[in-house]
């Protein structure tokens, strides 16, 4: 099982988010090999400016992946817009946990270099999402059109959304 380093940022900001125990269990479950992950949690003003920064949308987005490094280990930071994710588990009548967990899954395959930016690619990173939240216990995402897959890009030292 690979090892992680991880460090989180911004969680007492936000009521109801999970325990830091429940995020390392939904980090190590999409780790494909050792990994330090920096777990993000900020507001709509700080998303949109990184979105726009970063990517040039001048928008609050659900995730962003800073990847920096996937081998030998995996060194990333994954930031999570909290009013985001809300307002998207309201809109897709899920709980946020559960959104939370797809997201958090979402942003750490990211980190490790999966991607959606091509239709095979997006089959294929959808396929390791459900997987992974499956042994988590927790249903599939893209079941009943409830979620859509994001748009991002990038490479390394640079963010991908979605």
């Amino acid at each position: 099982m690979p090892e992680l380093r991880l460090s989180v940022q911004g969680h007492s900001r936000f009521k109801g988010l999970p325990a830091r125990a429940t995020l390392a269990r939904w980090i190590a479950a999409a780790l494909e090999r050792d990994g330090e992950i920096t777990l993000r949690f900020v507001g709509a003003v700080e998303a949109r400016a990184l979105n726009r920064g970063y990517r040039g949308k001048d928008y609050a987005t659900n995730v962003l992946t800073f990847d920096y490094a996937q081998a030998p280990a995996v060194h990333a930071d994954i930031v999570l817009c909290v009013p985001v994710l809300q307002r998207e588990a309201r809109a897709q009548r899920k709980p946020l946990r559960d959104h939370l967990a797809h997201l958090v899954v979402h942003g750490v395959l990211h980190a490790q270099g999966h991607d959606h930016d091509r239709a095979d690619r997006a089959r294929q990173m959808e396929a390791c999402e459900v997987s992974i939240l499956a042994r988590l216990g927790l249903p599939d995402p893209y079941r009943d059109g409830g979620a859509e897959p994001g748009a991002g890009t990038g490479r390394p030292r640079r963010a991908r959304g979605s």
